[in-house]
């Protein structure tokens, strides 16, 4: 499948999105930073009223601050693990996991010793600094705080991750593993449902997707308006299912180009009624 410029999605397609699903990492960030052209871009989907969901592998700690602080509607953590949604009238954060309590206790016990199994074959690897504040999920640092690895040694990550019955996934920083089989997209489409009525299956055509690594590929796969940000490049030689666009810039830049050509196509904002002083 070949990418297209994004310059060349059709407006028609674009007038259609009502709401925008992305990646945080390499994706929203630069070199490890959310910028300000990156978070306004955020701010502008929102303010016009957008579904905007980030799809993360980040950790429920980080997430939990997302949902709270971000202009977002919810997030989904972990690689699809949980979402998140922060109800500002009632002042209560909404946590929906796939699995339950003592459940994820057990596996985090278990990922511990793969971790260790890990940490003595694979000479460089680290785990993630976030890994204090996961939930469900074991994240191997390849090259975000460590010197970025080769490709054989992430895929020897992988390799002792799923010979010890985890799924593995690769993103732009970590090797993510955990039990079970969900991913990010399954409980994008359950987060929809229950929180905003929406029936992705049906509709999916009306939202649209951005991500950058090989852990995004439901997402690109599901979505018929599936974007990457220019730096997925680097990744497509091991990914099957490749995004249906793709932006001239990286990271953060990228994201807001999306953005613009996203507002672009929904027109003017409705103009706000006058401010009448006494």
């Amino acid at each position: 499948m070949k990418m297209r410029p994004l310059s060349e999605m059709p407006a028609g397609r674009l007038r259609r999105v009502k709401g925008v699903f992305c990646d945080i990492d390499d994706t929203l960030t630069d070199d490890g930073r959310l910028t300000a052209r990156a978070y306004r871009a955020l701010e502008r989907l929102h303010d016009r009223g957008m579904l905007l969901v980030p799809i993360t592998g980040r950790p429920a700690g980080w997430c939990d601050h997302i949902a709270r602080f971000w202009p977002v509607a919810a997030v989904v953590g972990e690689n699809g693990a949980f979402y998140f949604r922060y109800d500002r009238g009632a002042r209560r954060m909404i946590r929906r996991f796939v699995e339950d309590a003592a459940t994820r206790a057990e596996h985090r016990a278990r990922m511990l010793e793969v971790s260790r199994e890990i940490l003595a074959g694979v000479p460089g690897c680290a785990p993630a600094a976030d890994q204090f504040s996961r939930e469900t999920d074991l994240a191997i640092d390849w090259c975000e705080d460590v010197a970025p690895l080769p490709p054989e040694a992430v895929a020897r990550i992988v390799e002792i991750m799923r010979r010890n019955g985890l799924t593995a996934k690769v993103s732009s920083i970590h090797v993510n593993g955990w039990f079970g089989d969900y991913d990010k997209l399954g409980m994008t489409r359950i987060a929809a449902r229950e929180q905003f009525g929406v029936d992705l299956d049906r509709d999916r055509g009306r939202y649209l997707f951005v991500g950058d690594s090989p852990n995004d590929e439901p997402m690109f796969a599901y979505f018929p308006a599936s974007v990457g940000v220019a730096n997925v490049r680097r990744f497509a030689g091991e990914m099957r299912s490749l995004p249906a666009w793709v932006t001239r810039g990286r990271g953060g830049a990228g994201f807001a180009e999306l953005a613009r050509a996203v507002l672009r196509a929904a027109g003017p904002p409705p103009p706000r009624a006058p401010i009448i002083r006494d």
